[in-house]
C-alpha cells in the first residue's frame, strides 16, 4: 500500500464530492472500519470534482460519456494519490483500463427505479413533460407512455429535485438506493422490475484499485460482497458483448433463484417504438450464456435497436 504522509492513514478512498457520493464513501469507510477494527481518522476521504458533475445542460452521452465520471478518480489512482475509487457501478465505463480492478464490491442496495411526481406510470398525466438524459429511462417511457415528452434532465439528486420543483418537468426518475442513501425514500415510488426494468449495475458500490497494489486489495477483500460481484460481472459482461454505449438504451438485472443466476434484458429503440426481451440462466463465473443472449437480443433485434449498439 502506497506510504501516506499522515502515519494515522491506512488507506485513501477517493470520490466524487456530490452528497450521493459521499455518502457512498461514508459507507465503505465505515465496512472498513468494522472489517478490520479501524478508527474512522484511519480511513481518509478524498473529493474530487468530476468532470460530469460539471456540465449539466447536455445529456451525458454528448460531452464525453460515463468517462466524465470516472477520469479524475482514474488519474488520482494511477499518480498514487488515492488508493481507492468509490464508484456507482453503472456510471463506470464497460472497458476499464488493465492497470485497475475492482477490489471489492458491496451488497446490492435496492435496484429499482423510483418515479417523482406521480404515483405510478399510468398515473402519469396525459402529455406530460418527464425530465430525464438516460437513453433507457427516455426509450422505457416512451415504450409505455408514447403520449409524454422527454426532456434532457441532469445533475445530482438535490438539483433534479429541484429542477422538478421549478416546474422544468412534471415528472422525473430517480435510482431508489440513491435516495435511500441519501435518507430521502419518501420522495419517490419505487416502480416495480416486472413493469420497468432498471439500468445494469443500478445499486451498486463498486470499490476499484490499482491491479498491482496488494496490499489495498487484501484490505478490500474483507467487505467483498460475493454474490453481487459475481451479479456486477453477468451485467457488465452483457454489455461489453452488446457493444452498448451512453446513447444504448438498455436494461439488465440479474438475481438469484435457488443458486442460479438470471439475467433479464431488454434492448430498446431510442424512441420506443421498439423493444426486445431475452433471458439467461447460468451458474456463477459461466460466460456463455451471457454472451449468447447478448448474441440473440442483437439476433432479433431491427436496424432501429442494432445501431446504437456496437456489438451488432
Amino acid at each position: 500500500m502506497t506510504k501516506h504522509t499522515n502515519p494515522a492513514v491506512r488507506i485513501r478512498l477517493g470520490t466524487r464530492n456530490s452528497p450521493l457520493a459521499m455518502a457512498q464513501a461514508y459507507e465503505t469507510r465505515d465496512r472498513l472500519c468494522a472489517a478490520h477494527g479501524w478508527a474512522e481518522d484511519e480511513v481518509e476521504l478524498v473529493p474530487v470534482m468530476a468532470s460530469g458533475d460539471k456540465v449539466l445542460d447536455r445529456p451525458l452521452a454528448e460531452i464525453g460519456g460515463k468517462a466524465l465520471w470516472t477520469k479524475e478518480l482514474d488519474v488520482w489512482l494511477v499518480e498514487g494519490r488515492i488508493d481507492v475509487a468509490v464508484h456507482s457501478a453503472k456510471d463506470v465505463e464497460t472497458i476499464r483500463p488493465d492497470a485497475f480492478v475492482f477490489g471489492a464490491v458491496l451488497p446490492r442496495a435496492d435496484r429499482r427505479d423510483c418515479l417523482i411526481g406521480a404515483a405510478g406510470i399510468a398515473e402519469i398525466p396525459e402529455g406530460a413533460v418527464v425530465g430525464t438524459s438516460a437513453p433507457r429511462r427516455a426509450a422505457q417511457l416512451l415504450w409505455q407512455r408514447p403520449d409524454c415528452k422527454v426532456v434532457t434532465f441532469r445533475g445530482n439528486v438535490a438539483t433534479r429535485l429541484a429542477k422538478l420543483e421549478a416546474g422544468e418537468a412534471d415528472v422525473t426518475f430517480l435510482a431508489a438506493a440513491g435516495l435511500e442513501r441519501l435518507g430521502q425514500a419518501h420522495v419517490g415510488v419505487p416502480i416495480d422490475e416486472t413493469m420497468w426494468r432498471p439500468a445494469a449495475a443500478q445499486g451498486v458500490i463498486a470499490l476499484e484499485c490499482r491491479a498491482g497494489d496488494s496490499a489495498t486489495r487484501d484490505a478490500l477483500a474483507a467487505i467483498d460482497h460475493s454474490e453481487t460481484h459475481a451479479e456486477l460481472r453477468a451485467e457488465r459482461l452483457l454489455l461489453e458483448a452488446l457493444g452498448g454505449t451512453c446513447h444504448s438504451p438498455v436494461a439488465a438485472t440479474c438475481h438469484y433463484v435457488d443458486g442460479t443466476m438470471v439475467l433479464d434484458a431488454s434492448l430498446f429503440s431510442p424512441d420506443g417504438q421498439e423493444r426486445v426481451d431475452g433471458e439467461a440462466h447460468f451458474k456463477p463465473g459461466e460466460n456463455d450464456e451471457v454472451l449468447a443472449l447478448a448474441r440473440d437480443l442483437l439476433s432479433r433485434s431491427s436496424p432501429a435497436i442494432t445501431e446504437h449498439f456496437r456489438g451488432a
